[in-house]
């Protein structure tokens, strides 16, 4: 994990860490609005998308990812508001956040923040652990009709 280093030089240069994850197969507005709502969170924003193995253990769509994990990665990369990208090969990115200890955890308001129960869908993975570490857990909106899926559907 060799991205520690530079979290914790951001974190002894007093900066408040963000963390959100995600699939990011294929970057659009929404994508984009959720990441700059997560950054204003704090001053650097790290996102942790799914490796391409564990986007197809997630059955969201037949041939998906559409885009390589280096291709998303890439793109994500390349957005003003992003200063770091890691990709993570479990089903979930709990260890991830385990590792990065983000002062704030964000995922889109389909989700629950103040859902404690990691069986609950709405249940935000590792909101248990960073709020045990003194962090916070937030949603951001989501802008309505902008999804992957609605994209890609309307093809």
């Amino acid at each position: 994990m060799d991205f520690l280093g530079s979290i914790e030089s951001w974190r002894n240069d007093g900066h408040k860490i963000v963390f959100t994850n995600g699939v990011f197969d294929i970057l659009h507005v929404g994508h984009l609005y959720c990441l700059e709502s997560a950054k204003a969170l704090g001053s650097k924003l790290v996102v942790a998308i799914n490796d391409d193995d564990s986007v197809r253990r997630l059955n969201k769509a037949p041939k998906r990812p559409i885009n390589s994990e280096r291709d998303r990665a890439q793109l994500l990369s390349g957005l003003e508001c992003v200063d770091l990208v890691i990709i993570f090969s479990e089903d979930t990115p709990l260890s991830t956040i385990e590792a990065v200890q983000p002062n704030v955890l964000v995922k889109g308001d389909d989700y629950d923040a103040s859902c404690t129960d990691p069986l609950d869908p709405k249940y935000i993975v590792g909101s248990n652990e960073v709020k045990k570490n003194g962090g916070e857990v937030q949603t951001v909106p989501l802008l309505l009709g902008h999804s992957t899926t609605n994209i890609l559907n309307s093809r």
